[in-house]
């Protein structure tokens, strides 16, 4: 029996445009309510959140059995903490923060066992081998991995080419946030300045045929990627549809009350 097939990858490949949320709030509960959601993928973030591997194990759980794919965002692209982040189940990674094909290459090599990679083979003590029940895991586990690399700073940028070259990229994910701060926009991801350069981007990404992703709460802008040609588009967080709904609840109260 094969690892179970990865549909986030395989949608992707076949082109269709996948609408994602992210999960920041780091709760397990919280997960599986945005899994009932419809979204096509979730993104469990490990970088900007207060995870670690128990709770976003639990999160994988949670929304195991949804229509939502769970994608996980570690903190760094340490190849000990993938290790543990593909044991425990994911299939697909977001690594922040790359800026040379050099790293991408050792982010490749993390993903995959031997003689490919160097992912530890420790399969029969992994739920992603399903303890070891999933008889066919080392030998096709590699081909439903999903990797996903976040560039988000000048430096991403001016090697963007040599990443998206290296063999078993499987997209790229522009980061506006980090991207608007090193180009000294910080806070402001909208500044036509900005704009031109994720653009640019994401016709690069594009035109190497690795899929292209970003995030944007402005449904405007994200529908402009989306006619970009962008592959997978996260259209907000959970912290934010708190945030402004608790907040507009209580106004809209006021207002009539």
């Amino acid at each position: 029996m094969p690892a179970p097939v990865n549909e986030f990858k395989k949608a992707l490949r076949s082109g269709e445009c996948q609408f994602g949320l992210w999960v920041a709030l780091a709760n397990a509960y919280t997960a599986e309510i945005c899994a009932g959601a419809g979204y096509d993928w979730l993104l469990i973030d490990g970088e900007h959140a207060p995870n670690d591997i128990r709770s976003i194990m639990a999160q994988l759980q949670a929304i195991e059995g949804s229509s939502s794919h769970a994608i996980v965002r570690p903190p760094v692209g340490e190849t000990w903490m993938i290790k543990q982040i593909l044991d425990i189940g994911a299939q697909t990674i977001l690594v922040p923060m790359v800026e040379s094909a050099a790293q991408a290459r050792e982010l490749v090599r993390a993903v995959q066992y031997a003689p490919q990679g160097v992912r530890g083979v420790g399969a029969a003590l992994a739920r992603a081998s399903r303890f070891n029940r999933v008889s066919d895991y080392l030998q096709t586990a590699g081909n439903e991995i999903c990797l996903l690399l976040q560039v988000e700073s000048r430096l991403g940028l001016a090697a963007l080419d040599e990443i998206c070259a290296v063999e078993g990229v499987d997209g790229v994910f522009v980061g506006p946030a980090d991207l608007a701060a090193d180009l000294g926009y910080i806070g402001r991801p909208g500044e036509p300045e900005v704009q031109r350069h994720i653009e640019a981007a994401l016709r690069k990404i594009i035109s190497h045929g690795k899929a292209a992703g970003i995030l944007t709460a402005d449904s405007a802008l994200a529908k402009s990627y989306v006619s970009a040609g962008a592959a997978f588009v996260a259209i907000g967080t959970d912290v934010g549809l708190l945030a402004t709904g608790s907040r507009r609840l209580l106004e809209d109260f006021k207002k009539v009350s």
